[in-house]
């Protein structure tokens, strides 16, 4: 399949990558960060995986299914996570990771 084909889990993928990025950034600017610490964890995860996906189904990789399932189990836990945490930017990553996870559940 070609990455037209797929636009929707570019443009998921790259939203997640986005709002996991600066659910990260945040985390660490909070007041108690060691609560933080998975999710800062998680938010890297799952920004990596988010990225890399995004790059290789630009290319086309035929790997498409099997990375989705593991970028869709990826941005769950990710999701669970940041959904426990009342900050704004972790309930907007906990969106964006639920959404992600749903498209990519949809490929693999």
């Amino acid at each position: 399949m070609s990455h037209k084909q797929h636009q929707e889990l570019i443009n998921a993928l790259h939203e997640c990558a986005a709002a996991c990025n600066h659910c990260y950034d945040a985390c660490l600017k909070e007041e108690n960060v060691k609560m933080m610490v998975d999710c800062v964890r998680l938010d890297r995860e799952c920004a990596d995986i988010c990225s890399y996906l995004e790059h290789a189904v630009s290319r086309n990789t035929p790997f498409v299914s099997e990375l989705a399932a593991v970028c869709a189990k990826i941005c769950e836990a990710c999701g669970n996570e940041c959904k426990k945490h009342n900050h704004e930017h972790c309930q907007k990553c906990a969106e964006a990771c639920f959404k992600c996870a749903e498209v990519c559940k949809s490929v693999a």
